[in-house]
């Protein structure tokens, strides 16, 4: 063979050496070799990571959730009635996202960012992972800017602020997620973004709850994430994770959001469902062992960010359900235990037809003072103490025959407070208003008021008031309730009360 032609297949060799990829793109696939109840077990996938969204080659998409030595546990998040033993899974190097953005508000989407309510795809440029890191204790500021219910006997008692997690907890039918929805409704005008996170309800429920908040114009600042009770365990695992992810996009932008997670409890059941057909060891009362870390992962995502990030912030109001008014059970001890409060519903109260059915001795705020108005702390300081003063005497008085005066006329005026405190469903009511009434109250305004005409005297009140114009509006700009204007509510009240 001449030199020529040895030198000219050298180049040739070289030439392809050079061209070729030496660090080819490697598809991390495997195959399924079981499929039972949502779980698909999967063999071969030897660069998976915990989290990463894995692909079926029937386009049906999943989550690695258990990393064993022979094989992953894949949770199917959709499509497992196309998966079949044998087919080959891959994965994909992302983690779970879904979208987020302006787009979302007024919609009513799935776990995964699909629309559930037919008014075409979701417009989104944005997506942010479901699962994140919560926010550095010095990325955050102190809660100090109220984050109002509507709801007198929270804003007064068991005040919320912005950045805080305050539990509503009760038995079932107890009026817990009517606590959420009006709480929705007062925000409208407040520049507060809102998400309903509805897992494992009713789907007529969460028809009649969006529908709601758009008749009351609720829906134009609201995004609902539903996985009703007919969905499968892994998406009500998934739901509060996307609407968290939600509420943190309008927090890390510097606005404000507002998230209901509709109920934990049926949350921790899905969780408990997936971990034991994944073949996670169960620990009290069934659940495995990180049902704490689920919850606890999940509320430390809301904070109030420092100036520095934008001073935004994320408010969550999980609710539990409890049985027989067991608030020692596993998940709601958990879930206290993460929380800054808990709103606790009493069946009792509720059917004595005390609404909302809030227990004043077991409810409470930990951040407190620092959640309300000035004029609020003026007004129902010794709110609390005097209605829990009342419970007391009330007990007392069915043995007693005979009370002196002063006691009848703490109980007379207990008695108009916890009437103050009812309110109607969807009718949240603003601050400056329940300043005014609780005013009233504590003052000795209505001691002469007949307890079954309270409500009378209420809306009679609030329309004086609206007529009147300037108290309600000193109190909304200043925070506050000044000599000027008590005097001037004070006039208003002698009024009114000569009326009844």
């Amino acid at each position: 063979m001449s030199t020529q032609l040895i030198d000219s297949l050298i180049r040739e060799i070289e030439a392809k050496i050079d061209s070729t990829d030496l660090s080819p793109e490697r598809v991390n696939s495997g195959e399924v070799i079981s499929l039972g109840d949502g779980i698909a077990k999967v063999v071969g996938l030897r660069e998976v990571a915990y989290n990463e969204v894995v692909e079926f080659e029937s386009g049906a998409r999943g989550v690695a959730m258990n990393l064993e030595e022979n094989f992953v546990g894949v949770v199917v998040l959709s499509g497992v009635d196309t998966i079949k033993e044998g087919m080959i899974a891959k994965t994909t190097g992302r983690i779970l996202e879904v979208p987020v953005g302006p787009g979302l508000l007024g919609r009513v989407i799935d776990p995964l960012g699909n629309p559930l309510d037919g008014l075409g795809p979701i417009v989104s440029t944005e997506s942010y992972p479901t699962e994140r890191v919560a926010t550095g204790v010095m990325s955050r500021k102190w809660v100090h800017e109220p984050m109002a219910t509507g709801i007198k006997a929270v804003d007064a008692l068991v005040p919320v602020g912005r950045g805080q997690r305050e539990l509503i907890i009760g038995d079932r039918q107890t009026g817990k997620t009517q606590i959420a929805i009006d709480t929705i409704l007062n925000q409208k005008g407040q520049d507060v973004k809102c998400i309903y996170v509805a897992i494992g309800q009713k789907d007529s429920k969460v028809v009649a709850i969006a529908e709601e908040l758009r008749r009351a114009g609720a829906m134009e600042y609201t995004t609902i994430v539903a996985a009703g009770a007919s969905s499968p365990a892994a998406m009500q695992w998934l739901a509060p994770y996307s609407g968290c992810a939600v509420g943190e996009y309008f927090m890390l932008n510097g606005q404000h959001a507002l998230i209901i997670y509709d109920d934990l409890t049926k949350h921790a059941n899905a969780y408990r469902e997936m971990a034991l057909l994944l073949r996670r060891p169960p620990g009290r009362e069934a659940y495995p062992g990180d049902v704490f870390y689920l919850h606890s992962r999940l509320l430390e995502r809301s904070a109030k960010l420092n100036d520095s990030l934008g001073a935004g912030s994320m408010t969550a109001l999980p609710i539990i359900e409890t049985q027989g008014g067991d608030v020692s059970a596993y998940v709601p001890t958990n879930v206290i235990s993460i929380t800054d409060g808990q709103i606790f519903l009493e069946s009792n109260l509720f059917n004595a037809g005390i609404k909302p059915a809030i227990n004043v001795g077991l409810s409470v705020s930990r951040v407190g003072g620092s959640a309300q108005t000035k004029a609020m702390k003026r007004v129902a300081g010794t709110l609390k103490l005097s209605l829990a003063q009342y419970r007391e005497l009330e007990a007392f008085s069915q043995f007693a025959s005979d009370l002196d005066e002063d006691t009848r006329s703490a109980l007379e005026r207990g008695k108009r407070m916890v009437e103050i405190l009812k309110q109607d469903v969807y009718s949240p009511v603003p601050f400056q208003k329940q300043t005014c009434i609780i005013y009233a109250g504590t003052n000795g305004y209505l001691d002469s008021v007949a307890v079954g005409d309270i409500k009378k005297f209420e809306k009679d009140l609030y329309a004086e008031l609206e007529e009147e114009g300037t108290i309600l509006k000193t109190i909304l700009e200043t925070k506050d309730l000044n000599d000027e204007t008590k005097t001037k509510l004070n006039g208003v009240l002698e009024n009114l009360k000569k009326m009844y």
